[in-house]
C-alpha cells in the first residue's frame, strides 16, 4: 500500500471545525445547568463536563483507528476519518428535559448527576441493542416519524431556546447571530479564509466583556482558574436508576435518533469514497456513550454529518486524533471547563440557531411532498413539552402562593402533552403517514403501540415527574390515562372504517 498519513495540511482546519462543534455543545451545557438552573459550577465543570469529553476521547480515537485499518486494507492514502462529537439535539435536551428539571426537584445536585449518569449509560446501552437492529428500525419507521421528532426539537430546543438567549444580550447575541447568517445561510465570503464559527464566538465574546467593562450591559461574575480534574470509572450511576426509570420514554428515541443519524453519515461517507462498516461505525458511538455515563458524562456522543466536507478539505485522520486529545485532555486540565466558563451564551447560541434551521430543513426536504402533513403534526407533542417547561417555571416561582384553578388545569393538560414527547412524536408522524398512505396494518400498529405506551406513562404520564406506572393503578394517576388511551382507540376504530371503505373506492 501506499504509505498512510495520519497528518495532512487539510488536518488542521478539519480540527477547527470539529473541535468548535463540541466545544459549543459544552459551552450550552455548561450555561444551561449554571446560569439556568443553578448548579454548582463544580459538578458541572469538575464532573459533568471531564466526563462527557472522556467519550468523545474514546470514539475519536476509535475512529482514528478505523481510517488507518481501511487504508491498510485499500492501499488508499486518501482515506478521511469519520468525525465524531456531542450529539447537540440531545445534549440541549439531556439539560433541559432531565438533569436541570430533576435538580429543581431534587435540590441534590450530586443525586441529579448520578440519575444523569444512569440515562447516558441506558441510552448506551439502547444504542448497543440497535446497532444491531438499525437497519430495520429504517425499514419499517416511515420518513416522518424519524426526521419529524429531530426537526421539532430543532424547532423548539435549536430555535426558540437560542433566540431567548440571543435576546437575553441583543449586541453580543446579533453580533454573532449576523456573522452566521451572513457566512451559513446567505453564503457571503469571510475576510482572509477565517472560520466562520470562530470569528462569531470570538469577536461577540470580545464585545461582551467590553461592554461589561464599560457598565454598558451586566456580564456574569467569572473566576478564570484552571481546574485540574481526572474523571475516574465509578458505580455512581447505580443509585441514580431509581430516578432514571421515569426517563426511558427521552432516553430510547436520543439513543435510536443517533443510530438512524450513524446509518445515514455511514452511507454518506460510502458515498465519499470510504466505505467503513456501519456496524462498527454504530457500535463504536454506542460504547463511547456507556463510557462516558460511566465516567461521569450527560451527553452522548454520535458520528458527525460533516464527512464529505472534512474530505474535502483533504484531511487524513490527524484532525480527529487532535480533536480526541483537545477535548479529552483539556478537560482534564480543566481548559475545556475555563473556555465553558468565560464564553457567553449569546455568543455561541446563534450557531446553534443554524443547526435548528438545517435539521428543520432537511425534514422538509427529504419527506416527500405527500407526507408533510405527517411530518408537521409530529412536532406537536414537543411544542406542548416547551409549552410545560413554562408553566412549571411559573408554578414553581409561585412558591407557597396558591395556584389558580385554571392554570392547574392548563397544567395537567400539558403534562399530558408534554411528557414521552419524543416518543409521541414519533409515534404520530407514523400514525399520520400510514394514514396517509391507507396503510391499515401500519395505522393499527402504531396506534396499538400508542395505547399501550399510554396505560404504562411512558407516554402522556399524569404524574407531575412524568413517571411510569402500571395500567391497573389509579390512586395517583386518576383516570387520565384511560381517557388518552380511550381517545386512541377512538381514532384507531375511525381509522379502521375509512381506510377499508375507501380502498373500495378508486382514486
Amino acid at each position: 500500500m501506499n504509505k498512510y498519513s495520519i497528518f495532512k495540511t487539510g488536518d488542521i482546519n478539519a480540527f477547527f471545525g470539529l473541535l468548535l462543534d463540541n466545544l459549543l455543545n459544552l459551552v450550552v451545557l455548561g450555561g444551561i445547568l449554571i446560569q439556568g438552573f443553578g448548579m454548582p459550577k463544580d459538578i458541572v465543570i469538575g464532573r459533568m463536563i471531564p466526563g462527557t469529553a472522556i467519550g468523545v476521547l474514546f470514539g475519536d480515537l476509535v475512529y482514528s483507528y478505523m481510517a488507518y485499518r481501511l487504508a491498510k486494507k485499500t492501499g488508499r492514502n486518501d482515506i478521511t476519518a469519520m468525525p465524531l462529537g456531542l450529539d447537540t439535539p440531545s445534549t440541549i435536551g439531556m439539560a433541559i428535559m432531565v438533569i436541570g428539571p430533576l435538580y429543581l426537584e431534587t435540590k441534590d445536585a450530586v443525586l441529579s448527576y448520578k440519575a444523569a449518569m444512569a440515562v447516558m449509560v441506558f441510552i448506551g446501552i439502547v444504542k448497543v441493542i440497535f446497532s444491531f437492529l438499525g437497519d430495520f428500525i429504517k425499514r419499517i419507521l416511515p420518513l416522518p416519524a424519524l426526521l419529524g421528532p429531530i426537526a421539532g426539537i430543532g424547532l423548539a430546543l435549536l430555535g426558540f431556546f437560542p433566540m431567548t438567549k440571543i435576546f437575553s444580550n441583543p449586541v453580543v447575541g446579533f453580533t454573532s447571530l449576523a456573522i452566521i447568517l451572513f457566512a451559513f445561510i446567505g453564503r457571503y465570503r469571510i475576510p482572509y479564509q477565517i472560520p466562520a464559527a470562530f470569528i462569531a464566538v470570538a469577536l461577540s465574546t470580545l464585545i461582551y466583556y467590553l461592554g461589561g467593562f464599560a457598565n454598558i450591559f451586566h456580564i456574569k461574575p467569572i473566576q478564570p482558574a484552571i481546574e485540574f480534574s481526572v474523571p475516574i470509572p465509578t458505580q455512581g450511576f447505580i443509585e441514580g436508576i431509581p430516578l432514571m426509570v421515569k426517563y426511558i420514554s427521552i432516553a430510547i428515541p436520543f439513543g435510536l435518533l443517533t443510530i438512524i443519524g450513524g446509518i445515514n453519515v455511514t452511507e454518506s461517507a460510502r458515498l465519499a469514497g470510504d466505505d467503513y462498516r456501519t456496524r462498527d461505525i454504530l457500535l463504536t458511538e454506542a460504547v463511547a456513550t456507556i463510557i462516558a455515563g460511566i465516567f461521569g458524562g450527560v451527553a452522548q456522543s454520535t458520528p458527525y454529518i460533516g464527512h464529505p466536507a472534512y474530505k474535502s478539505m483533504g484531511a487524513s485522520s490527524g484532525y480527529t486524533i487532535l480533536t480526541a486529545l483537545t477535548i479529552g485532555i483539556g478537560s482534564i486540565l480543566g481548559i475545556t471547563g475555563l473556555l465553558v466558563d468565560i464564553i457567553p451564551e449569546a455568543a455561541v447560541t446563534p450557531i446553534l440557531l443554524f443547526i435548528g434551521i438545517e435539521i428543520i430543513k432537511q425534514a422538509f426536504s427529504e419527506t416527500p411532498k405527500r407526507f408533510i402533513e405527517a411530518t408537521i403534526f409530529s412536532f406537536l407533542p414537543i411544542i406542548g413539552y416547551l409549552g410545560l417547561l413554562n408553566y412549571d417555571t411559573i408554578i414553581g416561582s409561585l412558591g407557597s402562593i396558591p395556584v389558580p384553578e385554571g392554570i392547574q388545569n392548563e397544567h395537567k393538560v400539558l403534562m399530558i402533552l408534554g411528557h414521552g414527547f419524543i416518543l409521541t412524536s414519533l409515534l404520530w408522524g407514523a400514525i399520520l403517514t400510514y394514514l396517509i398512505e391507507k396503510n391499515l396494518k401500519g395505522f393499527a400498529i402504531a396506534l396499538a403501540v400508542s395505547i399501550l405506551f399510554t396505560m404504562t406513562g411512558l407516554i402522556h404520564s399524569p404524574l407531575p415527574n412524568g413517571s411510569m406506572f402500571f395500567p391497573w393503578d389509579t390512586s395517583n394517576t386518576g383516570n387520565l390515562h384511560l381517557a388518552v388511551a380511550c381517545g386512541y382507540a377512538t381514532l384507531l376504530t375511525t381509522g379502521i372504517f375509512f381506510i377499508k371503505y375507501n380502498r373500495k373506492i378508486p382514486d
